[in-house]
């Protein structure tokens, strides 16, 4: 970005602020943690619930499945629907709605109830993301947007490491309600944050279907749609396979894969931040990096990480290269979409949920069909066609 106008494009009346809202970041980022922590936490209350519920594992797995199908919907659906609504008020809702959602789950007396509930947080967490995703350009100056969103997705690394195993701990020694319970608990007090510290945001051009439509005829927005799609596939087909890869490609014991796992959400913070700061100087560059970086990290296991040394510091390569994704590639469609910020981000937010669930799936089909080192393979394949799609966009408007 040169200038304030590549930034973003204020409201009528809506004047550049003149000092960066942090707080307002901030409570943006709790937003992302919040919301992430919600979409994952059943993994590991499926036991649990199943059993009291009487369903099986994998009947419980729609816990997970169904809020992030909706979330793919709800993210370019939200903005078209609410038209010129104050996106402060917006947020507001999708945060009050996510609050609700978690109480029914907690009270849910049958599991259609849980799985009617988790619809309702899939429709809180594509509104939100999609709007706050590309907030950082309407919070802080030009000069700020690659640090303040790589704070906002911090969210998602944060919730990771800490959310999903403290939420799981919860349901272990408290109940599966209780864990609900304590989510709906944390959303209120998001709600309250937003409520202090948001200013109004008034919508700077109001989402229509053929504003969405519009942006596939940018080189640039095609270019970043297509590398999430291919990334976040290739990460999530062998990502879902990882405790057994671990385990069985590089002899680690199955005590050890949790703190591992740990590890890994560890150096994706510390990813995600690394490319916040580098996005700054070269977008462009930062992204193919990511890309390739993510390429040999994962085939390289089936490779060099037959070993616990191999396979922990391949884990961590791996870690710190997706950590850089999320960020790399919102500011990717900030900076290609300037005057249509907020309808690229809800079409990139549907496409990265869509590609979680593409990449579980396919990853399952190649195990299956397969073995273990598939995925690996297949993941590496789909970030390498990845690197060529971002190096193709190479002097694109606004990543040069």
């Amino acid at each position: 970005m040169t200038s304030t106008e590549e930034a973003a494009v204020p409201a009528a009346g809506e004047r550049e602020p003149r000092r960066s809202r942090w707080p307002a970041v901030t409570a943006v980022a709790l937003g992302t943690f919040l919301l992430v922590t919600a979409e994952q936490l059943p993994i590991g209350l499926l036991t649990s619930v199943g059993s009291a519920l009487s369903v099986s594992e994998g009947t419980a797995g729609l816990m997970v499945t169904v809020p992030s199908l909706v979330a793919a919907v709800s993210a370019p659906l939200v903005p078209v629907l609410v038209g010129g609504l104050d996106r402060r008020l917006l947020l507001l809702g999708l945060m009050g709605l996510m609050t609700l959602a978690n109480v029914a789950s907690a009270l849910a007396p049958n599991f259609a109830v849980l799985v009617a509930s988790r619809v309702l947080v899939g429709v809180a967490i594509g509104g939100f993301w999609a709007i706050a995703s590309g907030l950082a350009v309407r919070l802080v100056s030009p000069d700020d947007v690659p640090r303040a969103t790589a704070i906002v997705f911090g969210g998602v690394g944060a919730a990771n490491v800490f959310g999903v195993p403290i939420g799981t701990l919860v349901g272990e020694f408290a109940g599966w309600r209780v864990a609900f319970v304590t989510l709906s608990a944390l959303a209120l007090v998001v709600l309250l944050a937003l409520l202090a510290v948001l200013p109004p945001l008034a919508a700077t051009r109001p989402v229509r279907p053929r504003l969405l439509a519009e942006q596939f005829r940018n080189p640039g927005v095609r270019s970043g749609i297509l590398a999430t799609l291919l990334l976040v596939t290739g990460h999530f087909s062998a990502y879902t396979f990882v405790s057994p890869v671990l385990q069985e490609l590089s002899g680690i014991d199955e005590r050890l894969v949790g703190p591992l796992l740990f590890g890994f959400g560890l150096a994706g913070m510390v990813g995600n931040f690394v490319a916040g700061a580098a996005l700054a100087r070269a977008p462009h560059r930062t992204v193919l990096v990511i890309a390739v970086a993510l390429a040999a990290a994962m085939p390289l296991h089936v490779l060099l990480g037959r070993g616990p040394v191999g396979g922990v510091v391949l884990l961590v390569a791996w870690g710190l290269a997706f950590g850089g994704v999320s960020v790399g590639l919102q500011t990717w469609m900030i900076r290609t979409a300037p005057r249509a910020v907020e309808a690229a981000s809800a079409l990139w937010v549907a496409v990265f949920n869509l590609s979680i669930g593409l990449g579980a799936l396919a990853g399952g089909l190649v195990v299956d069909a397969l073995s273990l080192g598939g995925v690996l393979w297949l993941g590496g394949a789909c970030a390498l066609a990845a690197a060529f799609a971002v190096r193709g966009a190479r002097g694109a408007e606004g990543l040069r």
